[in-house]
């Protein structure tokens, strides 16, 4: 399985961006999908998930009300949806495919991830 993340970049506080993830090779639709991110000198952290039919979301707490996770099973493609962008959201996000049709925010519930995009927020 391949997952190529892109859609990052550089906005202003208060800003939106829409991250996307595209899966490829032995991708199964059958699982559940989710976003992490690392920002410099921290551990790597949960952001949001979703099962395989798109129906069940989680999200961390520090974003719940600006992002919204969603996927597209005919393209094979989750996306993020990042509103009212603050500083502290400034990392690399890596987009990543469940072992089970539904996830949750533990990294070991994923086997496959992708390569990262970057995204900051400053003024």
């Amino acid at each position: 399985v391949q997952l190529q993340a892109s859609g990052g970049g550089l906005v202003q506080p208060g800003g939106s961006l829409r991250l996307s993830c595209a899966a490829s090779g032995r991708f199964s639709s059958n699982n559940g999908m989710g976003w992490f991110r690392q920002a410099p000198g921290k551990e790597r952290e949960f952001v949001a998930s979703i099962d395989w039919r798109g129906g069940r979301t989680f999200y961390a707490d520090s974003v719940k009300g600006r992002f919204t996770i969603s996927r597209d099973n005919a393209k094979n493609t989750v996306y993020l949806q990042m509103n009212s962008l603050k500083p502290e959201d400034t990392a690399v996000y890596f987009c990543a495919v469940a072992r089970r049709a539904v996830s949750g925010s533990a990294a070991t519930e994923y086997n496959y991830w992708g390569q990262g995009t970057q995204v900051t927020v400053s003024s």
